[in-house]
């Protein structure tokens, strides 16, 4: 079985696990809105990413589900919550298997509640060295979250029962 960790939002990313293992990992693809510089999801770019997985109906996509955060603006959370609705289009446009995952969840599991956002990708290198050029970077959190959340449903499946 494949499952894909999303970690969403314009600066998000994308996992594959394939029976356990990292096969593919990326930033979400994104693009220019209009004349103010705003980034925004590429929408085809993404649906290019997942088809070009051979996803199929007993494969999963688990999309980190979020909600508003307190201190962040208005404008700010009506995009991130635009860029939540793009991947669940996107998904469900391809006939994909989408299960939400909410973040205490999966930072429970890792023991990563209340730590630094860095954190997981301290823990991704311990769990999967031989992708640590991968998310060396403080910028590469996010690809650390997308693996632990594809990780976190790959090890919980027994217990979901899917």
């Amino acid at each position: 079985m494949t499952i894909v960790g999303i970690d969403p939002g314009v600066s998000g990313a994308i996992c594959v696990l394939r029976d356990g293992k990292i096969t593919m990992i990326c930033d979400m693809p994104i693009m220019i809105d209009g004349t103010k510089s705003k980034r925004q999801i590429n929408a085809a770019e993404l649906a290019n990413i997942l088809i070009n997985q051979k996803l199929n109906f007993e494969d999963k996509v688990i999309l980190e589900s979020v909600s508003a955060m307190p201190g962040q603006g208005v404008t700010g959370m009506f995009s991130f919550g635009q860029s939540f609705g793009v991947i669940k289009g996107v998904c469900a446009a391809l006939k994909l298997s989408l299960h939400l995952v909410r973040p205490v969840k999966w930072k429970k599991h890792f023991n990563l509640l209340n730590s630094e956002k860095d954190a997981s990708r301290t823990k991704v290198i311990e769990m999967y060295p031989y992708i640590a050029s991968e998310v060396s970077k403080k910028k590469d959190s996010n690809k650390a979250d997308a693996i632990l959340i594809a990780k976190y449903f790959y090890e919980n499946l027994p217990k979901i029962g899917l």
